[in-house]
Parts: C-alpha cells; sequence; structure tokens
C-alpha cells in the first residue's frame, strides 16, 4: 500500500544532518564540493540569507550551510567534519591544492589504526574539515552492530528477584549499575 502522504514516505531516524553557520553559501558550497565532493541538493532563501544543503549522495546526511552576517561558533581547534578519501594519494592531491589556495591547516599525517592518514584544511569561514584514508570507522561500526545483534539473541538473564526471592526496594540501584 503506498503512503498516504510525503510525510510517510520519508521517515528518517539516525544523525541526519550538521548546520554550520557561513558568510557567503556560494563560496562555502564550492570549497565542500572540491575538497569534500559534495553536492547541493537544496536551496531556499533570499539572497544574503540562504540555506543551502549538501551531500555526498552516498547516505541520507547533509551538511546544511546557512548563510549569516557574521559566523560565531566555529569548528575549530580539534572540532572539525571528517571526509574518508579513497587513497593516501587523494589527499595529497587536495593538500597540495588546499596549500595553493591557502586552506591547508595540517598537512598529511599518517597517525596509524585506527586514525589513519589524514590532514586537516579550514573552509572558508575557518571551520575545518579533515581529510582522511584508513580510518577505522567503518569496521568499528560494524563490530557494534555485530556485538549489538549477538546481545539481542541471547536470552534475557533472570532477575535478582526471581532468582533469590528477595524483593529488591525501589530505592535500590538497578543490577547493572547507576
Amino acid at each position: 500500500m503506498a503512503p498516504e502522504s510525503s510525510d510517510e514516505a520519508c521517515v528518517e531516524t539516525g544523525l541526519s544532518h550538521i548546520a554550520l553557520s557561513v558568510r557567503n553559501v556560494d563560496d562555502s558550497a564550492a570549497f565542500y564540493a572540491r575538497f569534500a565532493g559534495m553536492r547541493e541538493v537544496h536551496r531556499r532563501g533570499s539572497k544574503g540569507k540562504q540555506v543551502v544543503w549538501l551531500s555526498d549522495l552516498r547516505r541520507p546526511f547533509v551538511l546544511v550551510l546557512i548563510e549569516v552576517d557574521a559566523v560565531a561558533g566555529r569548528l575549530e581547534g580539534i572540532a572539525h567534519l571528517g571526509v574518508s578519501c579513497e587513497s593516501r594519494e587523494e589527499i595529497n592531491r587536495l593538500c597540495e591544492l588546499a596549500h595553493s589556495e591557502d586552506r591547508l591547516a595540517v598537512g598529511a599525517t599518517d597517525a596509524g589504526p585506527p586514525v589513519g592518514y589524514w590532514a586537516l584544511l579550514r573552509d572558508p569561514d575557518g571551520h575545518n574539515l579533515e581529510l582522511s584514508h584508513g580510518q577505522e570507522v567503518g569496521a568499528a561500526v560494524a563490530e557494534a552492530r555485530r556485538k549489538l545483534a549477538h546481545a539481542r539473541r541471547k536470552p534475557a538473564r533472570a532477575s535478582t528477584a526471581k532468582t533469590t526471592g528477595r524483593r529488591r526496594s525501589p530505592s535500590a540501584a538497578p543490577p547493572w549499575g547507576a
């Protein structure tokens, strides 16, 4: 049976976006297209007050660029967006391009597993973009999914009250802590 409304057809759960304030959505969109392979999937607003959604078209997740007069609260220091690249050579090529545009913050570095090979760039508003290859994010998520699936298959353990015949007081901490 077909959904009755477009809302029903697009129900998604999980992390869906991150929003950044930017001074010029066109400059920022061009940066993320060049260095992160992102494409515009939505735009609204009027000149000087636009909102643009960018996506790598691989998952239902967007980077939302919100045009403002002055950017406050940058992703700087260790805060960053992270993008996985296909190879070290791709990171090196993008680092050269970023250097030529004065956007390279930290050159390519091999940190070994699980961090991998990475570099840090600055977008037109000073937000950090990390490029990486060999980070073990996918492996870590797959392992967590495997453990969760395994835990769901285990039969539930009897509670302390059932196995000892004693009732737990309502103020007592649950058996798993906290």
